[in-house]
């Protein structure tokens, strides 16, 4: 799976993924009002005009770029009508041709881990016949538990060509509370790093593994070790743009050959038009905006590497 991520990346010179991770306060007022007009200010309501967004934003970005990143989160709030959108955006990125990282961040252990990895990248078998539930091509995996939790999303990926993205040095200030404490005289990433390495040798796609880890923006010295410890290791690249990292920062992050990671950017990206770069567009052509905001980034990613 990683190696189609790859030829996507190569094919449209875009080494990023759009976070489709939409909040009721970033959609335009014509279609909230017509979707509440339509459903009432209700679950569903908010469900269908979180859809009609995503829908324009894919359809005015999705030749430029490889993959999409939807946080579930953002849709579970919505509960069962926000987990039906999120499903049915993921078959429709995927019927564009899109590459999608499902963020979940899953993580347990045993018949509770296995069932993740299989609700989100497996089959189910129901009856005689063989079922896929929300069936992405990536999902992020906290590997807080260990093997045990981490194996059964490994397995899954064996059999199915899937991927993941174990979380190792994430972007938000507060990382370094747990991932920084240093256990035998190295920080504790370096340890997660290492079974990510491990987790994935028996999982490669040619020259990467299909067990990637997500490695933050916002520490390019980090980075940079990590690199060079994790050589076959693809990484989730967020903290771009909004979170403060900037195309500089992320150099670290890639190989010598301008491969090795990808970088995500949600609401830089899917709320564009409310930044003044890009006021012109206007909430009615809020799309444009993000495709606009798309080839800026690609524009500044690759002005580095």
């Amino acid at each position: 799976m990683i190696q189609q991520l790859i030829e996507k990346i190569r094919k449209t010179k875009a080494p990023l993924c759009v976070g489709l991770d939409p909040m009721l306060s970033y959609i335009p007022d014509p279609i909230l009002k017509a979707s509440f007009q339509e459903y009432g200010e209700t679950l569903e309501g908010a469900a269908d005009a979180i859809w009609n967004f995503n829908k324009e934003i894919v359809d005015h970005t999705w030749d430029l770029i490889p993959c999409v990143k939807p946080q579930i989160a953002m849709y579970e709030q919505f509960g069962i009508e926000g987990l039906k959108v999120y499903e049915r955006t993921v078959r429709y990125c995927q019927d564009k041709g899109l590459l999608v990282i499902g963020d979940a961040k899953r993580g347990d252990i045993g018949s509770t881990s296995a069932a993740y990895a299989t609700a989100h990248l497996g089959r189910i078998k129901v009856g005689s016949s063989f079922r896929t539930a929300f069936n992405t091509d990536f999902l992020t995996v906290n590997p807080y538990l260990g093997t045990d939790g981490v194996k059964p999303f490994v397995e899954v990926c064996k059999a199915e060509d899937k991927g993941i993205f174990v979380l190792v040095k994430t972007s938000n200030p507060s990382s370094g509370e747990f991932q920084d404490r240093r256990i035998d005289g190295r920080p504790l990433y370096e340890h997660v790093a290492d079974k990510v390495v491990e987790w994935g040798a028996d999982c490669m796609d040619k020259e990467y593994s299909n067990v990637g880890a997500v490695v933050g923006a916002t520490y390019p010295e980090m980075s940079a070790v990590l690199r060079k410890k994790m050589p076959h290791t693809y990484f989730l690249v967020p903290g771009y743009g909004a979170q403060g990292a900037t195309a500089q920062d992320l150099r670290p992050c890639f190989d010598d050959q301008g491969l090795g990671a990808i970088v995500n950017s949600s609401r830089g990206i899917i709320a564009a038009y409310r930044q003044e770069k890009y006021a012109r567009f206007g909430a009615e052509h809020f799309a444009e905006a993000s495709r606009q905001a798309v080839m800026d980034m690609a524009a500044d990613i690759n002005s580095v590497l």
